[in-house]
Parts: C-alpha cells; sequence; structure tokens
C-alpha cells in the first residue's frame, strides 16, 4: 500500500517538534492511508500523537526505574532476533527508545513504526508496510544487524548510528557530538543492560 505522508513539516517550529500537535490518519477515496495535521472532514479518521522519544533531550524519565515493557511483539522480536543474530534485549531497547512500543508512532522527520525507519529506508530493506509490527522489526533488526557488523558488536557506536546516521559516525569517528544522538546511546544502553538482566 502506498503511504502519504502530508504536514509532516508543519510539525517543526525553528526547528523544534510541536510534539503535542494532533495528526490525523485517514484513508482517501483510492484507499491510500494518508496522514495530516488538519482534522479530515466527513471520513472516517484515527488520531495519532506524534512523538518521538528518541529526541527528547530533556525528560523526566528514569531510564533506570521505567516500567520495561516486555510481552508486547514479543515473538516478533524473538524470531527477528534469532534470523539476524541480533540480542533480543537490544531490539527492545531500540524500539523502547524509539517508539515506546507504539506501531503506529510517526516521528516529526516521518520515521514510521516501532523502530522509526525512514521511509526510504524502510524501502531499502524491503519493509512493505511500516505499520505492521513483524514487518517494521524484521526491516529495523535487520538494519541494527548490519550496523553491529559494521562496528563489531559495538552497541555504542551501532545505537549512534542508528539514531544519526552511518556518515555522521564516520564524520565523527564515532559516536557524534549531538545532544540528541548522545542522549540516545545512554538511553539505549541502560534499557539493554534492564532488558538483558530481566529476559
Amino acid at each position: 500500500m502506498r503511504v502519504v505522508l502530508l504536514a509532516l513539516l508543519a510539525l517543526s517550529i525553528n526547528g523544534v517538534a510541536a510534539q503535542d500537535k494532533p495528526i490525523y490518519k485517514y484513508k482517501d477515496k483510492d484507499g491510500v492511508v494518508s496522514f495530516s495535521d488538519m482534522q479530515p472532514i466527513d471520513r472516517h479518521f484515527e488520531l495519532i500523537k506524534v512523538d518521538c522519544y528518541a529526541c527528547k533531550v530533556s525528560t523526566h524519565v528514569d531510564w533506570h526505574k521505567t516500567k520495561l515493557i516486555q510481552d508486547k511483539y514479543h515473538s516478533q522480536i524473538l524470531t527477528a532476533s534469532i534470523r539476524f543474530e541480533v540480542d533480543p534485549a537490544l531490539v527492545k531497547a531500540i524500539i523502547h527508545a524509539e517508539s515506546h512500543f507504539k506501531k503506529d508512532a510517526v516521528s516529526r522527520v516521518g520515521a514510521q513504526g516501532l523502530m522509526q525507519l525512514m521511509p526510504a529506508t524502510a524501502q531499502e530493506l524491503g519493509v512493505k508496510n511500516p505499520f505492521d509490527a513483524k514487518d517494521n522489526i524484521n526491516g529495523g533488526v535487520k538494519h541494527l544487524a548490519k550496523l553491529l557488523k559494521k562496528y563489531n558488536g559495538n552497541t555504542r557506536l551501532a545505537s549512534a548510528a542508528y539514531n544519526a546516521g552511518e556518515g555522521a559516525v564516520k564524520k565523527y569517528g564515532g559516536i557524534p557530538p549531538y545532544k540528541e544522538t548522545k542522549v540516545y546511546v545512554e538511553r539505549v544502553q541502560i534499557l539493554h543492560k534492564r532488558y538483558k538482566s530481566a529476559s
């Protein structure tokens, strides 16, 4: 199904996401799934809160104590983890940090689904529907496996590249000095350790 993202740029004000602005998901007359920040008229719609968990540099969440989400999508995560030889605890940590296990999550820049795949990345990974949990997880874990292989199993570098891109990691010879990425890497490390201990 063709996915059209509308008005996502309107979610940024002076480069800062308007994270409380509602997004409406609906199908047009041709059955194409669309997103808009304007409420559709005369058609069924679903209200989606656009959030970017990974983007929040400041938060009141204590990542050492916040509740872990163990059961959601466990079988899909385990299957993909075995297939691509990635620690399922790391996959859960990435999903927790990226989308808080919300399969319909859409970031301010258009990243989609549980593992917050950008449309172009999802297409390269063979993901047909980024809002389908199994499809998204398979694509995200495949991407994560590639990064782990590239960085010789270094989860800090792999998560930094997952967040900021491989080009940024190469440019700075390690974790890029972006506040968002530095905070993201630490969150993933904390969550990974906790999910691993809990498994």
